[in-house]
């Protein structure tokens, strides 16, 4: 994210000057309002690229550095002395370089939030926003726990979703090299032996088709892997632009089958974002700023962005989040209901809850099904080929008979 630089005044009517790394200037603006600053000049201003920025550190890795950092402020211990007291216990060379550059700039007096912010493979833009309003709301002990909590509750799941995904993944890559083996190597070396039956047009029309193709692949095969290569690469560089990238993300969730389980996990993690944060006291408004990207998904980053804007106006979160026809009609029901009683942050948690626990039952039993399926279609192809090779043998053993 950018830095803008600001010129505001205090409610003394003092001048104050300073720095805030923010997505837009309008967000610079919010945070001004929350610090009772009045703004009188916002500025981007160019920042030279932080020198160990493509540093990465594991999810996991991460969630117990919060954890740690929350226990050490809970224990009293002030801010830097906390963030070197990580630095010096950790022996992940990347952390130790990271936990030092924060440290340096938190001694400068730059914000834990904006520090964090400038290694984005380390600190999700989730875990800093959660920081960024836990410093400003005075409740950065909790928010670290909460960021702790959620990232080792969706590296666990990543993991269990890894894991499940190894063999049939094996298995497709096993079968496509098997497949492929028979049809370019295998399959050609009955072409002699049914030249004959082609040219008389006694040929099977399978088999036929299965020597046609097996050329085709023998011929024009590096020519097909080079030009999807070349496809590949060119909607790898579409998918790093906005639109891209949004179309990627409709894309997503409107897929048949696996598109429910995308949409559900971006809405969950929408929900406990936004759930944590009312919960801990921050106003809707800047709640929504922070929680619409959490959910990783552009399309629905509209939506509540949208949303945002109905609520400055008076009207409900429900009403623009069911008309945008991409939250499911269960959850905007419980958000309207819960905004009636007034539980939002109550039901935002256990919502999320709920449609984790479902869509990974859904998840499982998905690749569960894909296991079979994968062999059923394996066993089916094989079949095809031997039964098309097959077929004219026996006609040719039956003529020399």
């Amino acid at each position: 994210m950018p830095d803008f630089a600001y010129i505001a005044r205090n409610p003394a009517g003092q001048k104050v000057a300073g720095s805030i790394t923010a997505a837009t200037e309008r967000e610079v603006l919010s945070i001004l309002s929350g610090r009772s600053l009045f703004p009188v000049e916002v500025t981007a201003e160019k920042v030279a690229v932080t020198p160990n920025a493509h540093l990465k550190v594991r999810g996991q890795m991460m969630a117990t550095v919060y954890s740690q950092l929350a226990a050490l402020l809970k224990s009293g211990v002030p801010l830097l002395k906390s963030l070197a007291v990580l630095r010096d216990q950790t022996s992940h060379k990347n952390l130790k370089v990271i936990l030092e550059e924060v440290h340096k700039r938190v001694e400068d007096g730059t914000t834990l939030a904006d520090a964090m912010v400038r290694f984005p493979r380390a600190f999700s833009e989730m875990a800093v926003n959660m920081v960024r309003a836990g410093g400003e709301g005075g409740f950065l002990e909790d928010a670290l726990e909460r960021v702790a909590a959620f990232t080792e509750q969706q590296e666990d799941l990543k993991g269990r979703t890894v894991s499940a995904m190894v063999y049939p993944l094996l298995l497709g890559s096993a079968g496509t090299i098997v497949v492929s083996v028979l049809i370019i190597f295998f399959v050609p070396k009955f072409a002699p032996m049914f030249k004959n039956l082609r040219d008389r047009g006694e040929l099977p029309w399978a088999t036929d088709l299965l020597l046609s193709f097996s050329s085709f692949c023998g011929q024009y095969g590096l020519w097909v892997l080079g030009i999807a290569a070349i496809v590949g690469l060119f909607l790898n560089f579409r998918l790093k632009t906005p639109e891209g990238r949004r179309l990627a993300d409709l894309v997503k969730i409107k897929v048949p089958l696996a598109g429910g389980i995308f949409l559900n996990f971006a809405v969950a993690r929408f929900c406990r974002v936004l759930g944590t944060l009312l919960h801990n006291g921050v106003p809707i408004l800047k709640a929504l700023e922070i929680s619409r990207d959490a959910s990783g998904n552009r399309v629905l980053s509209e939506a509540i962005a949208k949303a945002s804007e109905n609520i400055s106006s008076g009207h409900s979160l429900a009403g623009p989040l069911a008309q945008s026809g991409h939250f499911p009609r269960m959850v905007v029901e419980m958000i309207a209901v819960a905004e009636e009683s007034n539980t939002l942050d109550t039901v935002l948690v256990n919502l999320s809850d709920d449609l984790e626990k479902r869509t990974s039952r859904r998840l499982d039993l998905a690749v569960r099904l894909l296991e079979p399926i994968m062999l059923i279609i394996l066993a089916i192809v094989v079949l095809v080929v031997v039964i098309a090779l097959l077929v004219p043998v026996i006609k040719i053993s039956q003529t020399l008979g």
